[in-house]
């Protein structure tokens, strides 16, 4: 198979420039008004924010224990425009140097404070989540394979819920359209499983990690799945990126909800975490500016052993089938093939990688004018199950 181009950071007129051009002023400004950082931390913000729109890449500054792996991979950057990397690699670099201008790594009191967690927590406690919990008390007694639908569709569209995204996003109801759906692959591949463990690469907190966490707690009372292994970030990473912090104070949430149902899947699911049936798993790798091939042995290791991957959201898409200019109508199977295990992919689309869409779809979805690519209103659940 012939490799399409990366998709770079800096084409004139294209989402990834307008994400560093539009997208990333409005975070700064978020992020200099939710904490009272000092005039050097603020500096450092507005330095990168120029940096990274009109100015060239520099290595990290501080002493942290990634200084010399983030050398390493921006081997032949240093110097060159930001626009010249790679869209996953500069925007990967430019929520690292965040971290370091607000002084996460460093030795002073903002050390180890996340940056983005007075927008997480806004969200957990917002009216929409309320509204979730509320949903749950109906759900009950809901026929089964209409219930695991409703819970595989609800941590689908919960993907809208990227605080990143909405910073750009059109406000306002939106139709949505699932494009591809695999989600009987999905049930199949598990029923024939024996004692499956399942991974599952969570995307955002809040409002979207509460479907996925219902979700999982399905897939261990109701889908005959042994352990489900719970992939999150080890720090803050593109705004609304799951980390443990945040699986806990999820938790609380459904523990402590007025909804009976939410507080019984709490309740399991604390146990479960007790004998391990849930593990929370952070590895490093989940925030590298790489593509799931580059994935660690230790890492691969662990996704070979289970019946089934699934990989949430958006930038886990752009990792899984790589972040690059590939024509729509290339199969999604056989660009993720190298993965260690089966793997289902969960995603709204808000960035231009596209596979496994037919011509007839593509040239229909072009007609409309819409930017279907990247505003969040077209969805995907791709399965690839070897054999």
């Amino acid at each position: 198979m012939t490799i399409a181009p990366p998709i770079l950071a800096g084409v004139p007129g294209s989402f990834a420039r307008g994400v560093f051009h539009e997208r990333h002023p409005k975070l700064i400004e978020q992020v200099l008004a939710a904490h009272p950082y000092g005039p050097a931390e603020s500096a450092a913000l507005r330095e990168l924010l120029s940096e990274s729109t009109d100015g060239v890449l520099k290595p990290l500054v501080t002493a942290a224990d990634d200084a010399a792996q983030w050398s390493e991979w921006g081997a032949g950057l240093w110097g060159r425009p930001w626009g010249e990397a790679s869209f996953l690699w500069a925007e990967s670099y430019f929520y690292r140097r965040l971290l370091e201008a607000v002084g996460y790594f460093g030795p002073g009191a903002w050390r180890g404070i996340d940056p983005f967690a007075p927008a997480k927590a806004a969200e957990s406690a917002g009216p929409a989540v309320a509204e979730e919990l509320d949903a749950l008390a109906g759900s009950a007694d809901t026929p089964p394979d209409n219930r695991r639908a409703a819970l595989l569709l609800s941590a689908l569209w919960g993907n809208q819920a990227d605080l990143g995204f909405r910073l750009t996003a059109t406000p306002g109801p939106r139709a949505t359209r699932l494009l591809v759906d695999d989600s009987e692959a999905l049930w199949a591949s598990l029923a024939r499983a024996r004692d499956p463990l399942v991974c599952v690469i969570a995307d955002n907190a809040g409002r979207e990690l509460l479907p996925d966490l219902v979700l999982i707690d399905h897939l261990l009372t109701e889908e005959a799945v042994a352990r489900v292994a719970l992939h999150v970030k080890p720090r803050p990473y593109f705004v609304s990126d799951a980390t443990m912090t945040d699986v806990l104070a999820t938790l609380r949430v459904l523990r402590e909800s007025t909804t009976a149902e939410a507080r019984r899947i709490g309740g399991r699911l604390w146990e479960a975490m007790r004998t391990e049936r849930l593990i929370v798993r952070d590895h490093q790798f989940f925030c590298a500016p790489l593509s799931f091939h580059d994935m660690p042995a230790d890492l691969a290791a662990e996704f070979a052993t289970a019946a089934m991957t699934v990989a949430k959201g958006d930038l886990n898409y752009r990792r899984l089938v790589g972040d690059r200019h590939w024509p729509p109508a290339t199969p999604f199977a056989d660009l993720t093939g190298y993965f260690p295990s089966p793997v289902t992919a969960l995603r709204t689309l808000k960035s231009d990688v596209a596979v496994g869409l037919t011509d007839t779809q593509v040239r229909d979805l072009d007609a409309t004018g819409t930017s279907w690519r990247t505003d969040g209103a077209h969805a995907l659940i791709q399965c690839s199950v070897r054999g």
